[in-house]
């Protein structure tokens, strides 16, 4: 580009103060709701359809939270508005297409959730970096599922030119490992991205409390041997029931009873049909078809004949959603802040961010200065801003300080 050497900025690929959760898909809505009950400020939920995201917005207004959707199916008038509604908001939600963030000059965002699997890990790292541009805590949150990765397999069949299948898949593989990691997100990301970060970030979900792995291998084989058995044309809940013996009418009728795969596990391998199937369907050992049957993908031989294990963390326990305490301690003050920030940015019709960022604010409370020179001191407060707003910030600081009990 031309650029002097001396000019160049070079940044990394880490975002430190964002936290990465990877979660299973178990009742989306609840998921979602509980999310948005426990983290405040702004947060875009991106969605696979335009029909989802309307659908994802109107249940998020159910918690009490504003929300809205944005997709290319509405008329860009009502786009517009939610837009501009979302830049100006300091806690709407946003149900989302991809699309959505491109461009947006909003550096608030406390929270990014993804209603299903990113068609890469590019593709994640990019939307989830739309979240604590202002350097704040904020939040990544993945729910997946396995069906994610069979409609995904199943687009780039028919979608994509037989010469770019095999790079997709490699894509889509490694978004399946990241997904299904026992260990540091951020080392996963940072590597794909040649860097060389530490084993442990300390802010990840799998950094924070680390998952008890386990070899499932031997349930994979008997999932695998029952999909084969019954000729490769029904879904987990089925293979479940036959190697649980259970006689329902489907099993007798099919005289899946009789087969040698039937009533070969027990309790304890049970409970783990569902998260190993998904994890097969994550590695492409499992395939899905439109009907929900499940058939052998080329990973599946080497788990079946014992060549290669299959280890995966063991399913976490439902658990809230929201930070702890320390990461966003209670503050009054800060909180009156907030509220004259947002006075003076209606006033003005700027979105609050534009007045001072949270950082800033929090900086403010934290120091209680009594000088437009000391303001000045806070990283955020330059000299249009403290002549701007310097004088209405300190006797917002005052009259806090006039109504706190000693």
């Amino acid at each position: 580009l031309g650029i002097e050497e001396e000019g160049l900025i070079v940044a990394g690929f880490d975002r430190p103060n964002i936290r990465y959760h990877v979660v299973p898909r178990s009742g989306l809505p609840s998921q979602l709701k509980r999310l948005a009950k426990a983290h405040e400020g702004a947060g875009i939920v991106y969605c696979p359809s335009r029909a989802q995201a309307d659908r994802i917005a109107e249940q998020l207004r159910e918690t009490g939270r504003t929300s809205g959707a944005y997709h290319a199916g509405l008329d860009k008038p009502v786009r517009q508005a939610n837009q501009e509604a979302f830049v100006a908001s300091e806690d709407m939600v946003m149900a989302a297409t991809i699309a959505f963030g491109m461009g947006i000059d909003k550096p608030d965002v406390r929270f990014i959730a993804h209603a299903g699997v990113p068609k890469s890990i590019e593709a994640y790292y990019q939307e989830t970096g739309r979240a604590g541009r202002d350097g704040e805590p904020a939040e990544a949150w993945l729910f997946w599922g396995a069906e994610d990765f069979a409609r995904a397999r199943q687009r780039i069949e028919a979608e994509t030119e037989p010469d770019r299948h095999h790079e997709e898949r490699a894509r889509l593989n490694t978004m399946a490992a990241f997904v299904e990691a026992a260990t540091c997100r951020r080392a996963i990301l940072l590597k794909h991205f040649g860097e060389d970060p530490p084993e442990t970030c300390g802010n990840c979900d799998n950094c924070l409390e680390p998952p008890p792995t386990i070899d499932v291998t031997v349930v994979a084989q008997k999932i695998l041997s029952a999909a084969f058995r019954t000729e490769m044309r029904f879904g987990v809940g089925h293979l479940a029931d036959v190697l649980a013996g259970k006689e329902t009418d489907k099993v007798i009728s099919n005289g899946h009873n009789h087969l040698s795969v039937f009533g070969i596990a027990d309790a304890e391998e049970l409970a783990l049909v569902k998260p190993v199937a998904r994890s097969l369907l994550a590695r492409d050992a499992l395939r899905s078809d439109s009907y929900g049957g499940l058939s052998f993908g080329p990973a599946a031989k080497p788990i079946l004949i014992g060549g290669e294990k299959l280890v995966i963390a063991v399913p976490p326990k439902r658990k809230s959603a929201k930070r702890k305490a320390a990461d966003y301690p209670h503050d009054p003050g800060f909180e009156r802040l907030r509220a004259w920030r947002r006075d003076i940015a209606t006033e003005q019709g700027v979105p609050p961010y534009v007045v001072f960022h949270d950082s800033t604010l929090r900086a403010v409370a934290a120091t209680r200065p009594t000088t437009l020179a000391m303001l000045s001191q806070i990283e955020g407060v330059g000299d249009k801003k403290l002549e701007k707003y310097g004088s209405s910030l300190l006797k917002a600081l005052e009259d806090i300080d006039a109504n706190t009990p000693a």
